[in-house]
C-alpha cells in the first residue's frame, strides 16, 4: 500500500468513526505507528483532522466538497493502476501533454518521467499536492474551482486550454458505447475535455472494463477520433474487431 493509499483508507477510517488511535490504525494499514503518525500529520496540515493524544478526530468542519473525488479515488483502484502502468509506454518521450482531472488519469500521472523538459496542462487541483517536488512542469488551465471533482472548469479554463499545443491528451470517461462513442456524467467537466482534445495531436482514453458498452449523459467524442484506448483487462472479441476496424490501438 502506497503511502497515497494509506491515507485514503486513514481518511475513511476517521470519518466514519470520528475517532482513530495510532496503534488501530498502524495494525490495520501494516506499518509502523511512527509512519502513522507522519501520514496524520499531512492530513491534520490539510485541515482534514486534528490530533489528539495517540490518535486523531475527524474536523466536523472540514469541507466535504473534495471528500467525493477521494472516494472515487479508491474505487477500482487496483483496475486504476493496472491502466497507469499500461500507459506509461505512451509517455515516454513525450514534452507536452494534456490531463484530465479524473482519478484514472491522475494514477497515470503518477507514473510520469521525472523530466524538467515534460510539461502537463491539467485542470486538476490535486495535481499541485500529488506533484509539488516532481521536476516537470506544470501548466494550470485556471477557471471555476469544483469543490467535489477537485476540477477547474468555466470560461476561463476553457480560453487557457486552446493557448497549448501538445502531443498527447490522456482522458477518461463515464461509458464507452460503439453507436455513441465516448460519454461522460458531467456536462461542465465535458466542454473541458473537448476542448482538451482539440489541442492533442493523439488521444489516449483511459478506462477501466466495467465502462465498456455503458451510456452516460453527454456525449463527449466519437470513438473515430480515439488513437488508444488503454484498459485494465482483454475486453470482449467484438470490442478488438470494432477497434481493428477504426484504428485504434487497443492496450490491455
Amino acid at each position: 500500500m502506497s503511502s497515497r493509499e494509506r491515507q485514503m483508507v486513514i481518511r475513511q477510517n476517521v470519518q466514519s468513526l470520528k475517532k482513530v488511535s495510532v496503534a488501530e490504525l498502524s495494525r490495520q494499514c501494516n506499518v509502523t505507528e511512527e509512519t502513522i503518525r507522519r501520514d496524520l500529520d499531512k492530513l491534520e496540515l490539510e485541515g482534514v483532522i486534528t490530533r489528539v493524544h495517540g490518535g486523531a478526530i475527524w474536523n466536523e468542519g472540514v469541507r466535504k466538497e473534495g471528500i467525493h473525488f477521494y472516494r472515487r479515488m479508491t474505487k477500482h483502484l487496483k483496475e486504476k493502476q493496472e491502466i497507469a502502468r499500461k500507459t506509461s509506454a505512451l509517455l515516454e518521450e513525450k514534452s507536452a501533454i494534456i490531463a484530465d482531472s479524473s482519478t484514472t488519469v491522475m494514477e497515470a500521472l503518477k507514473l510520469l518521467p521525472d523530466n524538467a523538459e515534460l510539461t502537463v496542462v491539467t485542470n486538476s487541483t490535486e495535481v499541485f499536492h500529488e506533484f509539488q517536488h516532481s521536476a516537470f512542469n506544470i501548466i494550470s488551465t485556471g477557471g471555476e474551482f469544483n469543490k467535489k471533482s477537485l476540477s477547474l472548469q468555466g470560461q476561463l479554463a476553457k480560453s487557457n486550454i486552446v493557448k497549448y499545443n501538445v502531443e498527447l491528451a490522456l482522458i477518461s470517461c463515464k461509458s464507452l458505447n460503439m453507436e455513441k462513442g465516448v460519454q461522460d456524467s458531467n456536462e461542465d467537466e465535458a466542454e473541458i475535455k473537448k476542448l482538451m482534445l482539440e489541442q492533442a495531436e493523439k488521444v489516449a482514453l483511459l478506462v477501466d472494463s466495467s465502462k465498456f458498452d455503458q451510456t452516460a449523459f453527454v456525449s463527449l467524442i466519437d470513438l473515430d477520433s480515439v488513437n488508444y484506448i488503454v484498459t485494465d483487462k482483454k475486453p470482449s472479441d467484438v470490442w478488438i474487431q470494432f477497434c481493428d476496424g477504426h484504428g485504434i490501438e487497443l492496450i490491455y
